[in-house]
């Protein structure tokens, strides 16, 4: 038996999925009563999940709009956490590692190892708490608060990336385009990703593959800028021919 919090992660994942949906289609979905959809649909259009429509639910994105960070944070959660697990490889002894802010780079802030050799890099107070229950050392850019995805950001930030060397960083992305360039929809966190790239010997993008396809404001970089994409499905076809090397991309879910 699912519980309200499982049944409103399926709801956002169909909403998105499919776009507007009706009340009587998610009951259907999900095998519960229209008044039970309906108590979901407030709750998750009280915390900027989803907007109400006449009869049912839309999403809340287009290129100019951030989905709110809660929001995202409860999107294929699992899969996520299947990327986490295979990015966490990645991690060596003495690495100094840096972790964008964002939801799936969250999850493989939960799973760096407990070694103390190891120094943690990143923009966003919410991963230092993830991060600091592990042994290893964890440094923050300082910068500007931004609500909208929890990050620091500004010309701190951009100052402690220019003077940092990272062996390794965990990027995530909003947007991956058919001419396989990387965007995000906000120019200070799109110009804090082209920094750590780099700034990085090795870059590993993290992402579902919902991201494919998509488009957003700003372009930071392109495939050819990173060493490693982690993904939970199998890259869309028409996207094959970007990634020459098969050693460029991994999906968690296999064929």
């Amino acid at each position: 038996m699912t519980t309200p919090e499982q049944r409103r992660r399926s709801i956002t994942e169909l909403v998105t999925k499919h776009g507007s949906l009706s009340v009587e289609e998610l009951a259907t979905r999900l095998d519960v009563s229209e008044s039970t959809i309906r108590r979901d649909l407030r709750d998750l259009a009280d915390r900027n999940l989803v907007e109400r429509t006449h009869g049912g639910v839309a999403p809340m994105t287009n290129v100019g709009i951030e989905r709110s960070f809660n929001r995202r944070l409860i999107q294929h959660l699992e899969r996520k956490q299947a990327i986490a697990d295979r990015a966490a490889e990645e991690i060596s002894e003495g690495h100094v590692v840096y972790f964008d802010a964002g939801t799936t780079t969250m999850q493989v802030a939960k799973m760096v190892p407990d070694d103390d050799s190891t120094i943690a890099v990143t923009s966003s107070p919410m991963l230092v708490l993830e991060l600091s229950k592990s042994d290893g050392t964890v440094k923050m850019t300082g910068g500007e608060y931004r609500n909208e995805t929890k990050a620091l950001v500004g010309p701190t930030t951009e100052d402690y990336i220019r003077n940092s060397n990272f062996d390794l960083a965990f990027i995530g992305v909003n947007g991956i385009e058919p001419d396989g360039m990387l965007s995000a929809p906000n120019e200070s966190e799109a110009k804090i990703k082209q920094l750590v790239v780099e700034h990085s010997a090795r870059t590993v993008v993290v992402t579902t593959t919902e991201k494919f396809d998509e488009q957003s404001f700003r372009r930071f970089g392109s495939i050819e800028d990173i060493d490693l994409l982690i993904t939970d499905e199998r890259v869309p076809d028409d996207y094959r021919d970007l990634f020459d090397d098969t050693e460029l991309v991994e999906n968690v879910f296999h064929d």
